[in-house]
């Protein structure tokens, strides 16, 4: 069994020797270890595996020692700039004032700007709102205060809970329980130290995920700006592509009287979707629901819980199955990624879909030796696919659907418009490469399978439903 101990440490000799006799004595193996003291000079992150009666007992050990403080979850590291006069003893009556509250001060800073006054930045931990709110009022009355949201500043802290702070205002911004504020906690260190050893700043990384998270959090409820756009392709079918701020396209083909859902998008945005979906489809909660999924990332997958029927290829159901047994599915196998699944999962409020609830139709568990190739059809109403399935240039298990009568293709991931992004999807399409080093697994294999893509394709006037961005007009014309 593994667990990661989240531990608080004092910044002394000796003191990581203390925590490893812990475990050794209980014949735990660690496993991994984070500890940066310019993020934070006292938060370790221990990973160990051993029996659960084991670990069970270490943390108890650990809490102890003090190195396992329950009540710090709740408090906050705020940072403040008072602007004082710049004379001798300016800052005596702020300092006088924090000591009457008890705050502690984990960070502080001065620095004139060649005027009259001095900025003095103070990090306060604070862990009564109230006796905030009281303080500051105060404050007020001696100068000029502003509160700063020390997520975007530079690189300033070294404190103690610089982590909880972090992972605390992630989940305050999406709804987030307690539990998961402690799996963020856990992930944001995994990212951190994993970029951090590809040579990428640790302030780089944490300012990339709150960056995601505020953009998940502000483009939710009235701000949810999908672009909607209909595309008649005869008398008797059309397909709806709804394209949200953040996470991937979600087409819905109408063709006969008959429904199909192309991929899904975030959880954390069902409200937001299904509102969408009762407009188009006014009897939507009464239909039987069907979803094809183009491959099985977290943002085409959020929603699978609202269907009744479930399609994907065999290494997709796989990898749904992984996830759902406690497994890593296949982006979490890749190291570089699974910092940023987790977080994203976290963040997003992801649903684990039961595997016997997806029928596989195309393909099978085993590797493909050709960048593409063609594993079966499928028809819907009108509409005549046959069905490629890519080596997995962006994630293994990843399928191509093309219909040369009508000259339509829906290409996932491994084909998207770039070009034609609103400024969110721009925004948010823009994190990940970040977080991940790369959104495809293997991006010269990609860059194969977007090519391969175009030249199945024959002459004429084509509609491409990539995963991301409006539909590609794409004309071939016959040589």
């Amino acid at each position: 069994m593994k667990k990661t101990f989240v531990t608080t440490m004092p910044d002394s000799i000796g003191a990581f020797l203390k925590a490893s006799k812990v475990f050794a004595s209980l014949n735990v193996n660690i496993t991994r270890v984070s500890y940066n003291k310019s993020v934070d000079a006292h938060t370790l992150f221990i990973d160990a595996e051993g029996s659960e009666e084991s670990l069970d007992k270490a943390m108890e050990k650990l809490r102890e020692i003090g190195y396992i403080r329950e009540s710090s979850t709740d408090a906050n590291v705020i940072l403040l700039e008072f602007r004082l006069r710049d004379i001798p003893g300016s800052v005596t009556a702020v300092l006088e004032l924090i000591e009457e509250y008890n705050f502690n001060i984990s960070y502080i800073s001065s620095q004139g700007d060649n005027t009259e006054f001095q900025l003095f930045k103070m990090g306060l931990f604070v862990s009564d709102e109230e006796k905030f709110t009281e303080f500051l009022e105060k404050a007020g009355q001696l100068c000029e205060v502003r509160l700063i949201d020390y997520n975007r500043s530079e690189k300033y802290f070294d404190n103690s809970i610089f982590y909880n702070t972090f992972a605390s205002s992630l989940a305050m911004s999406m709804d987030l329980s307690k539990e998961d504020k402690e799996k963020l906690m856990v992930n944001i260190n995994l990212a951190m130290q994993t970029l951090d050893e590809e040579g990428n700043s640790p302030y780089r990384t944490f300012d990339s995920i709150g960056k995601f998270a505020e953009l998940l959090s502000v483009c939710r409820g009235e701000s949810f700006s999908a672009r909607i756009s209909r595309h008649y392709i005869t008398d008797n079918t059309e397909i709806i592509l709804i394209e949200p701020p953040c996470g991937s396209n979600t087409a819905i083909i109408k063709s006969m009287g008959d429904c199909l859902f192309i991929d899904s998008g975030y959880a954390c945005y069902e409200e937001e979707m299904l509102k969408i979906f009762r407009e188009i489809l006014p009897e939507f909660d009464s239909m039987n629901k069907k979803i094809l999924i183009t491959h099985a990332d977290v943002d085409h997958c959020g929603l699978l819980h609202l269907f009744d029927e479930i399609y994907s290829s065999a290494k997709s159901r796989e990898c749904l199955g992984l996830e759902y047994s406690g497994g890593d599915g296949y982006r979490e196998q890749n190291p570089l990624h699974k910092p940023y699944i987790q977080i994203c999962k976290t963040l997003t409020s992801y649903h684990k879909t039961d595997p016997e609830r997806v029928t596989a139709l195309w393909g099978d568990t085993t590797d493909l030796s050709e960048t593409m190739r063609q594993v079966g059809f499928f028809s819907f109403g009108e509409l005549e696919f046959e069905v490629y399935e890519a080596k997995g240039g962006h994630l293994k298990g990843e399928i191509i659907l093309i219909d040369y009568l009508h000259r339509i293709s829906f290409t996932g991931d491994v084909y998207v418009n770039t070009h034609g992004m609103t400024s969110e999807q721009k925004k948010y399409n823009s994190y990940a490469p970040i977080l991940m080093t790369s959104v495809d697994t293997d991006p010269i294999l990609c860059a194969k399978q977007r090519n391969a893509v175009m030249q199945r394709l024959g002459a004429g006037k084509w509609k491409i439903f990539g995963a991301h961005g409006m539909v590609k007009e794409y004309e071939l014309e016959m040589k």
